[in-house]
């Protein structure tokens, strides 16, 4: 179930919590994909608030937002680059996409297998996507504050299990969101302290969300090719009706014979 586009345009740009956490996600991305230069670069879900960093140097960015959560306009004071659509069924050309982005749609869509097609279309060869998801043992997915609240957590092994089913390759995979889920001053304040501690635990352990990078595998043919040579005229009663130059040859050297 899709948590409405009001609710988390709220949490994100109008509370300090969804502030901090916008700034946390968004950094530990930056970190992956710091260069986007002259790409197409998309987002499905409520996957906006990461994407500003690469209106300035990408070719082109979308923010899809699924029919069930609503859309809003975005960027705010720019031209509007957010596009409503079915969850499955992206206004997009296959395999023009070179970085996707999901954030609060895989999580809370009710057909993730087709959703995961649906990005594996969208993206071309080499192609590659972040998915970010509620880590199921994380602070985060207790607390019904936030969007990372709602919807189906995962570990860490059953995301990359679930992305590696649908022939995409794993690349890296880092956590984000160490501070507790609190309004509270004193956390807010420390949450710096809280992301230079927390990055130096495990990732299956620490941190509300998993952010998993893939790429999209594009298999060659297997097998060796073999050459066959050009195929003969096929001879009806071959030797007798039409007999072959070497075959007349001994046929008349058998009626001599017989002579």
């Amino acid at each position: 179930m899709y948590l409405d586009v009001q609710d988390l345009r709220n949490f994100y740009y109008r509370s300090k919590l969804g502030r901090a956490a916008q700034a946390s996600i968004r950094t530990r991305l930056m970190e992956l994909w710091p260069d986007v230069e002259g790409e197409t670069v998309a987002g499905f879900g409520f996957a906006a608030p990461l994407l500003r960093p690469y209106l300035k140097s990408a070719r082109r960015v979308v923010a899809l937002m699924p029919g069930p959560q609503g859309v809003m306009q975005w960027p705010a004071g720019q031209p509007n680059v957010s596009v409503l659509c079915e969850e499955t069924q992206w206004p997009l050309d296959t395999g023009h996409v070179d970085r996707l982005v999901v954030m609060h749609g895989l999580e809370t869509s009710e057909r993730p297998t087709q959703l995961l097609e649906e990005c594996f279309r969208v993206l071309g060869p080499g192609g590659r996507a972040v998915f970010i998801v509620p880590n199921r043992a994380g602070l985060w997915v207790r607390s019904d504050q936030t969007p990372f609240g709602f919807g189906r957590p995962y570990t860490l092994g059953q995301l990359e299990s679930q992305l590696r089913s649908h022939q995409f390759e794993i690349e890296s995979h880092i956590a984000a969101l160490y501070l507790p889920p609190s309004e509270q001053r004193f956390w807010l304040r420390s949450m710096r302290l809280f992301e230079r501690v927390g990055r130096r635990l495990p990732t299956v352990l620490a941190g509300g969300v998993f952010l998993v990078e893939v790429r999209k595998q594009s298999y060659p043919q297997s097998g060796n090719r073999i050459k066959s040579g050009n195929p003969g005229r096929i001879r009806v009663l071959e030797g007798l009706s039409n007999p072959l130059p070497e075959l007349a040859w001994k046929a008349r050297e058998e009626v001599r014979g017989d002579l």
